[in-house]
């Protein structure tokens, strides 16, 4: 993907606004970038998935404790408890968002390629010719 232009806002001359002084595109991003990303968004909710619910069940099984013994402490760290579960929750359903709409971006972008690529091509399978390329521009 590769971003380095905006039209003008009033659409006045049609001709792409390029920043001044600037070779390189505002944004670039590779697969193997994408890839990257989408592995260590992945890793991160296997993490979050092994190591964030550790203390959960003792935490519960004290704070249930703590309330039958009459303690507010009990009621206050259930509370904690529940808000820590709804967070962890939160942080996973988004790093397994984050990953898979990368794997679909790395995968859709592939097949647009492909696509692409076919559609270049005359009936015979050859690519096509400068001036049939033209044809696409204007």
């Amino acid at each position: 993907m590769r971003l380095n232009h905006v039209l003008p806002p009033d659409g006045a001359n049609g001709k792409p606004i390029v920043r001044p002084g600037r070779g390189e595109a505002d944004l670039v991003v590779h697969d193997d970038e994408l890839g990257a990303l989408g592995n260590m968004a992945y890793t991160l909710h296997s993490k979050l998935s092994s190591t964030g619910d550790l203390a959960r069940e003792n935490t519960f099984d004290a704070a249930t404790q703590l309330f039958n013994d009459g303690l507010d402490s009990g009621a206050a760290l259930t509370t904690l408890h529940d808000a820590w579960n709804s967070k962890l929750g939160t942080l996973k359903e988004a790093c397994a968002l984050i990953s898979n709409h990368l794997d679909y971006s790395k995968a859709q972008h592939k097949r647009d390629e492909h696509d692409i690529q076919i559609g270049m091509q005359n009936a015979a399978g050859k690519p096509m010719t400068v001036s049939r390329i033209y044809d696409y521009i204007d």
